[in-house]
């Protein structure tokens, strides 16, 4: 199977198996793991932030930013399509008690004129913001970079209202290998970030949340309250060294690939597409031919693995399981599909 459906699927190589099998292992919660406490440095000195945790998960790591950052009753704001408003259980309302704000950005950017436009004023009847959320790369909106400056622009509006920014920056290493812009600018437009070891940079399991040294001595309690005190977590963490040294650069393969499939699925007909909407490595189109649903099936019984994003978008992931061969056959399957719908 071409597989498709998301970064996720990425498996540690033989070097990242052999560095999770000589892990030298301790109790992480005593702060006794060698590995853990290399990796939360390395993370941390990488995006530019005093400290740095590894949580078990991305969505993890936004709530426990999120229950960090908020009291109850108050509200965030995020983008409309964001992965935490969309993709994470409600978990902000659950655990945090807090009200999500969505906006609706332009494709995934949200401009700081209407983030400022949403922050609340002081009246009883309305919840006071205590948060701004933004993604990047941003999932539902086919991997596009939010732009440095942009996001400067939001950060300047944060700080004017004395309000914190988190950064779901699950694939941010991917917009900055994809832009060009250093990981610390982008995350120098935010008070803490998110980011992911587990997608495109192989890993199987692990995010890290960094931000001030006093924020995240606050965080590692809600990592506990959430169950996520974890004991000899260097075989995480030797997988998460491996990935951040080894493994950023690779995702320039996934975005080549990513833009071969683009540039193949612009010549064919049955597909409403723009080529310019590809930043990095996912792909979103909508059929005209036939449902999502159709071609989705039909892609899979010809060996080809995809997620149907929206009723009438599709989407392609690149990733380090997926070759320039793999690409090359999909687009070859796809005119086979759409020239029989």
């Amino acid at each position: 199977m071409i597989d498709l459906r998301s970064d996720t699927i990425t498996l540690p190589d033989e070097t990242m198996r052999r560095a999770i099998y000589e892990a030298e292992l301790g109790d992480d919660v005593y702060g006794e793991d060698p590995n853990v406490n290399r990796l939360q440095k390395m993370a941390a000195d990488l995006v530019g932030k005093e400290a740095a945790m590894l949580v078990p998960s991305g969505t993890m790591g936004n709530q426990v930013a999120i229950l960090t950052h908020c009291k109850p009753g108050t509200e965030v704001i995020m983008e409309a399509d964001s992965h935490i408003y969309y993709y994470e259980a409600a978990a902000a309302s659950v655990f945090a008690g807090i009200q999500p704000r969505p906006l609706q950005g332009q494709k995934g950017v949200l401009p700081a004129d209407l983030v400022e436009w949403a922050i609340r004023q002081d009246d009883i009847h309305l919840p006071p913001t205590s948060l701004i959320c933004l993604e990047n790369t941003h999932n539902r909106a086919g991997g596009r970079i939010f732009p440095l400056e942009e996001m400067k622009s939001v950060f300047n509006v944060a700080k004017k209202h004395g309000l914190p920014v988190h950064l779901d920056g699950a694939r941010i290493f991917n917009a900055s290998v994809a832009s060009g812009v250093s990981v610390k600018d982008f995350t120098a437009c935010t008070t803490s970030i998110q980011f992911c070891l587990s997608k495109g940079l192989g890993a199987p399991v692990g995010s890290i949340i960094a931000g001030p040294a006093e924020f995240i001595e606050e965080a590692r309690r809600w990592r506990k309250r959430l169950g996520g005190g974890m004991r000899q977590a260097g075989i995480i963490a030797a997988a998460g060294i491996v990935a951040l040294d080894k493994m950023v650069d690779r995702l320039a393969e996934d975005h080549a690939n990513a833009r071969l499939l683009a540039e193949g699925l612009a010549e064919l007909k049955g597909i409403d597409f723009n080529l310019d909407d590809v930043d990095t490595n996912i792909v979103i189109v909508k059929p005209t031919g036939m449902s999502v649903q159709e071609l989705g099936q039909q892609l899979k019984k010809r060996g080809v693995l995809t997620v149907v994003m929206q009723p009438d978008r599709i989407r392609f992931t690149t990733n380090k399981e997926v070759s320039r061969m793999d690409i090359e056959k999909t687009i070859s399957i796809l005119e086979e599909v759409l020239a029989n719908s």
